[in-house]
Parts: C-alpha cells; sequence; structure tokens
C-alpha cells in the first residue's frame, strides 16, 4: 500500500457526521472563523499566486494580533501553497497522473520555503496551547492546530516522503478535528481533508481497496467529492482550495462540464491567478489523460 495512501487512510475517521453536533456554550468565532478583511486581501493574494504580497499582509496582521494563532497558520500556509504551486501539485498534471496522485513529487522541496512553513507553523502550535489553556473550547484555537497537523502531514507526505511523521500528523489532525467540529460543527474549511482522504482511497486499485475494506475502511470517490462541495460552496478562507480540488477530482471523473464551471468560477473571481486560468484551458480539452487507471 502506498505510503500517500496509508496517511490519507488514518484520515478516514477525521469529521464524522456523529461527532459534530453543536454544544452548549459555543466560543466566539476568532481570526480563522470570521471574515477578517486584512486577511480576506492575503488570502487573495495567496490565490493570486502573489505569495509575497500574500505575506506582506499576514506579517502586518500577527503583529497587531501577537496573541492569535491564525497569523501563523496564514503565514505557513503561504510557504505550503506556493511550494505546491511550484511543484505543479494543484494541478491536472499532477492529479490526472496515477503515479505522481498516489506517491507525491518526485524531487525535494525548496530548503527556505520549507524552513519558513516550519517556522510559523510551531509558532501557529504555541499561540494555541496558549489559547487553550484559558479556554479548552477555544475554537479558533482548535482550528489553529487542525490545520497546522493537517499541512504538516501533507508536506511530510507530498513533498518529503516521511511517511512515519506524516502518519502522526494525521493522528493528531483527526483529535483535533474532532474537537474542533464538537464547538464549531459549522467550520465548512475542514471537510477539504475528510473529503480529500475518501476520494484518494477511493481513487486506488481494487486490490488496495479489498485491503482496506477488510480492515474496515471504505473510500468512496462520490462521497470524498460531496465533502470536497461542502468547502467549496460553505467554507470561508479554505473555498478556494477547496473548489479546485473538487474541480480536479471531477476531471478525474470524466465531470467534464462540472470541471470547467468549478474552473471558470475560480478564474473569474481571480482573475490574476495563473495557475487558475491555465487550468481552466486545460479544462476545455474533453479527453482524459490515457494513464489514468481505476
Amino acid at each position: 500500500m502506498p505510503w500517500r495512501l496509508l496517511c490519507a487512510l488514518l484520515l478516514a475517521g477525521f469529521i464524522l457526521p456523529g461527532n459534530s453536533s453543536a454544544q452548549d456554550g459555543m466560543t466566539v468565532m476568532g481570526a480563522g472563523l470570521k471574515s477578517v478583511p486584512e486577511l480576506e486581501a492575503g488570502f487573495r493574494f495567496l490565490y493570486e499566486q502573489k505569495f509575497p504580497e500574500a505575506r506582506e499582509k499576514f506579517i502586518a496582521w500577527g503583529k497587531e494580533h501577537p496573541d492569535e494563532p491564525f497569523g501563523h497558520i496564514a503565514l505557513a500556509a503561504s510557504y505550503l501553497f506556493e511550494e505546491f504551486y511550484k511543484q505543479g501539485v494543484l494541478s491536472s498534471e499532477f492529479f490526472l497522473d496515477d503515479k505522481r496522485f498516489l506517491h507525491g513529487i518526485s524531487g525535494k522541496p525548496d530548503t527556505q520555503r520549507m524552513a519558513g512553513f516550519h517556522k510559523e507553523r510551531d509558532l501557529a502550535i504555541e499561540a494555541a496551547q496558549q489559547r487553550l489553556k484559558k479556554d479548552h473550547k477555544d475554537a479558533d484555537a482548535l482550528f489553529a492546530l487542525t490545520l497546522a497537523a493537517g499541512m504538516q502531514a501533507d508536506a511530510l507526505s507530498i513533498l518529503e516522503k516521511k511517511n512515519l511523521d506524516s502518519l502522526k500528523q494525521i493522528k493528531k489532525a483527526d483529535a483535533d478535528g474532532k474537537r474542533l467540529l464538537a464547538v464549531r460543527p459549522d467550520a465548512a474549511d475542514a471537510w477539504v481533508a475528510l473529503g480529500a482522504a475518501n476520494y484518494i482511497i477511493g481513487s486506488t486499485g481494487s486490490a488496495t481497496r479489498f485491503v482496506l475494506w477488510f480492515n474496515g475502511v471504505h473510500g468512496d470517490r462520490a462521497l470524498g467529492m460531496e465533502q470536497l462541495r461542502k468547502c467549496a460552496e460553505g467554507g470561508h478562507y479554505l473555498r478556494p482550495f477547496g473548489k479546485i480540488m473538487l474541480a480536479l477530482a471531477a476531471r478525474r471523473e470524466k465531470q467534464n462540464d462540472r470541471a470547467r464551471e468549478l474552473l471558470r468560477q475560480l478564474k473569474v473571481e481571480f482573475p490574476e491567478s495563473p495557475l487558475f486560468a491555465q487550468e481552466y484551458a486545460r479544462a476545455q480539452d474533453k479527453m482524459s489523460p490515457s494513464h489514468i487507471t481505476r
């Protein structure tokens, strides 16, 4: 079983509907769960692949809110998203190639970008843990921890191929995600992790799916796409990320009209994004690459 798949496998218990009912005493939304103009501007730059400009916004906001973990999470995301962009991870060429899709990049990631990612991720975790000491139901802190663990797992498995370490982060994301959804069941950004996991598991060959089924794990491509849709339609800062993931999954499924419409929306919303323009142009070709297997 590919390690990439094994990492995704452990996400299968993440954010189950039965664990997402609201509880009394719901915490007040922090920066990560409400609209903050400065952060919105930074994420817009991020989705336009203007990474230095995005970091300028995040750094400026973080200086004014030193106790907020989301400023550091946003910075960490900017480094990781940039590395994914440079490596072509969020592209149809990567997503439609089964070998790359299930096993990660070839070569090594950029050392400086990864150093920036790890530094900001660590600072986010420290700030979140301080907030949780005061309120163990602090939704913003739990959101930051969930994203920190999820991003680290992706970095380790897709970019660095440190698979055992990645498994530990998957388990951490699972625990923090359940705590988050218990107090903020409307945190739709979180669905992108479960959706990606279900889709990846469901995309493997029949022999691997049998092994997973025998061990009580049932990947489901259709369910994964539905969960990605929840993020793409109801998410906040990660809504465009959920939408590009859903569009690429639709291309794998030969749902060409759906993929084109999602990519058209992204292209219209972010006209200065070379990534979304390129993927929309590629989606005009209705033929799927011949190397896709089921």
